[in-house]
């Protein structure tokens, strides 16, 4: 099972160390099957108890992988290693599609914002004891929560998406735990999920959202969470349909205990409505955990590291509570600063969304003209089925275009690339979809008719 390798240790931090180093060291390799509990505690003498406090160890580490009756395996790929790094170096002169940015053109000014929410706090310091969330951010927060129709619940402040959907993970997931994820899907969310020590199921997705069936199966296996992106998906642009989220509903109501997250990075930046899957509009929730996170990144700018987030009570007050005992509070001036640009309009939504739906849908028309499937039913991001992302994305530097490898967002799913449309002009995109014609070549068909 471990070829020529013995591994060693009396305790349980001797065994996990000696284990780790051997990774390191790349004497135990990536896909390795551990040996079962009971068998390595015979071969070192030890309690299995020992052995299986060894296991554990090393999966809260993201060194290994547990899959039930199938064993422990050493990770695929290190949990430490961001997906971010599967990126290419973009030449001078080169024109950069690859980062998943806004247009810098249509975020709002900062200044009046900030000026007047410092101005509030002169007046008004916030102190030891204040509550962490501020109330007029609150307010609009749940104003537009509850005109969007999701149930009522208690407001979190974060440090951004990641950092809420990390927060809630850890007030309701164990190491080892399975969570179905969007494949593809958003790259740092794949990375988190296997450094919490749990396990990633993809689920395949459509321009419609995940595949009912596919989430269907991964919570049947036992997946103990599903995170969906309701509109603007990563890297793909899915946007929930209707039908889908009826459909996706009828799923978890027969898996009431799995936690659901809905991710609405892109609120603000798109015209598609929300539509919450927790419950339909007037109903109870159909799962008895749940939370929606919105970010201010896409809309305001990413340094403006905030979201809010809602949910049932007993996972908002679980992360709330373990808030208060770590980071205390978001600060209050960039509380503040997204609640005065959310007030004043600063950067009106409708605008914003249209801007990016006519350069979206501009470049996907153009791609099709041209023969090449593509999809982007919202959001920042056109996703290019191909058959070689290599090849793809080293054709269009070729051509001074940078794309985004598909190897970054993928578990399971075919290969494609990524294009950010946010800064493409009318007088850009019938030259981008020549080039990219040209630089998949005989690849142009490789996807059509198939699920994202």
């Amino acid at each position: 099972m471990l070829g020529e390798y013995r591994i060693r240790g009396r305790r349980a931090t001797e065994i996990a160390a000696d284990i780790e180093q051997a990774v390191s060291a790349g004497e135990l390799t990536p896909g390795q099957a551990l040996p079962p509990l009971r068998d390595l505690a015979a071969e070192l003498e030890v309690n299995p108890n020992t052995v299986a406090a060894a296991y554990r160890l090393l999966r809260d580490r993201g060194v290994i992988e547990t899959a039930g009756r199938r064993g422990s395996h050493i990770r695929s790929r290190p949990a430490v290693t961001p997906r971010d790094q599967i990126r290419v170096e973009v030449p001078t002169g080169a024109r950069d599609l690859s980062t998943g940015n806004p247009d810098t053109a249509l975020l709002p000014p900062l200044t009046p914002a900030t000026a007047a929410a410092a101005a509030s706090l002169d007046r008004d310091p916030v102190l030891y004891g204040c509550s962490a969330v501020d109330p007029g951010l609150l307010a609009l927060a749940t104003a537009a929560f509850r005109a969007d129709g999701v149930p009522d619940g208690p407001l979190a402040v974060a440090s951004g998406s990641l950092d809420a959907i990390e927060r809630i993970f850890t007030a309701r997931l164990r190491p080892g735990d399975a969570v179905a994820v969007e494949d593809p899907g958003w790259s740092s969310l794949l990375d988190l999920v296997p450094a919490l020590g749990l396990r990633a199921v993809p689920v395949a997705v459509d321009d419609h959202g995940p595949l009912p069936d596919d989430v269907a199966r991964a919570l049947a296996a036992g997946a103990r969470a599903l995170v969906v992106t309701v509109r603007a998906q990563n890297p793909t642009g899915a946007a929930l349909s209707a039908e889908r989220a009826r459909a996706l509903r009828s799923v978890l109501a027969a898996h009431p205990a799995v936690l659901l997250v809905e991710d609405d990075h892109g609120h603000g930046i798109v015209d598609q409505p929300y539509l919450p899957l927790a419950a339909a509009p007037g109903r109870d929730p159909v799962v008895g955990q749940w939370a929606v996170v919105r970010s201010a990144a896409k809309a305001y700018g990413p340094d403006l590291r905030l979201s809010v987030a809602t949910g049932d009570a007993d996972t908002l007050g679980r992360v709330l509570g373990r808030q208060r005992l770590g980071a205390g509070w978001v600060s209050h001036l960039l509380q503040r600063t997204v609640a005065e640009l959310w007030r004043t309009g600063a950067a009106p939504a409708p605008r914003i969304a249209a801007a990016y739906r006519e350069r979206r849908e501009a470049l996907l028309a153009a791609l099709a003209d041209r023969g090449v499937a593509a999809h982007g039913a919202s959001g920042l991001n056109v996703w290019i089925p191909v058959w070689d992302e290599a090849a793809a994305v080293s054709g269009l530097l070729q051509r001074g275009w940078a794309a985004s490898p598909g190897a970054r967002f993928r578990l399971e799913s075919p290969p494609g690339i990524r294009l950010t449309v946010s800064t493409l002009t009318a007088r850009d995109i019938p030259a981008l979809a020549a080039d990219v014609a040209a630089a998949l070549g005989h690849q142009r068909t490789s996807a059509v008719g198939r699920p994202v």
